[in-house]
């Protein structure tokens, strides 16, 4: 699959989010943050904006789930145009059946895990899961600074993805720069989201090439 970086939505100017996926052509993904204000403390888009963003963006959606109930809510994003739906594992009733709802929606199913909340008890999610999101901040705002304290986890999740095989991927969310993402790719990740590090560049672009390279380097096989 080789590395891929998904910039966040979240940093970018939400007047005119067509323009913003515009300046970002290189980018392999849009990454956008669905917050509730009750799983985490912040309220940010819902369905309407991803359909709108899925009718004119050129890169697919990746649509990263900061909600309770997802179990409820998530299939609606794959129908909004998301092709790649992350869930809260703390959020959700019932993940294994989640992520086959999602899956049979046509998108990628991921889930996702916080700082604090361990990886080992949802292994068995592996066969039915797409991409693990391993996140570097807690969720709910952008421009946090980078937990290294997360690092081992990367690792871990690489591990277990090693183990079971299939084309999962690994992604980090949370402080990635270029001083962060080398850490992340010798860790195992091979998706990065990266927002403030992006959208607060002279040339959005030109950053998401230069942290890709930054990642090709220090990439484990």
């Amino acid at each position: 699959m080789g590395i891929q970086i998904a910039p966040s939505m979240l940093s970018a100017d939400f007047a005119n989010l067509e323009a913003e996926a515009a300046r970002i052509p290189g980018a392999d993904w849009l990454h956008m943050d669905v917050m509730d204000n009750h799983f985490v403390p912040n309220l940010t888009l819902g369905v309407p904006v991803i359909e709108a963003l899925a009718k004119v963006a050129k890169q697919p959606i990746d649509a990263h789930l900061m909600i309770e109930d997802p179990d409820r809510w998530a299939p609606a994003f794959a129908e909004a145009g998301a092709q790649s739906i992350t869930f809260h594992v703390e959020a959700a009733r019932d993940p294994l059946q989640l992520a086959r709802n999602i899956r049979r929606q046509g998108a990628r199913a991921s889930m996702a895990i916080k700082p604090d909340t361990a990886l080992e008890p949802y292994e068995g999610l592996l066969p039915e899961i797409d991409m693990i999101l391993i996140m570097t901040v807690e969720p709910g705002f952008g421009g946090q600074s980078f937990m290294d304290s997360c690092l081992p986890k990367v690792a871990r999740a690489r591990e277990l993805i090693n183990k079971h095989g299939g084309d999962i991927w690994l992604q980090v969310d949370g402080g990635v720069s270029l001083e962060t993402i080398e850490r992340c790719a010798e860790a195992g990740a091979d998706m990065f989201v990266a927002g403030s590090a992006v959208f607060g560049a002279d040339d959005p672009d030109a950053m998401i090439a230069s942290l890709r390279s930054h990642a090709e380097r220090h990439t484990t096989d």
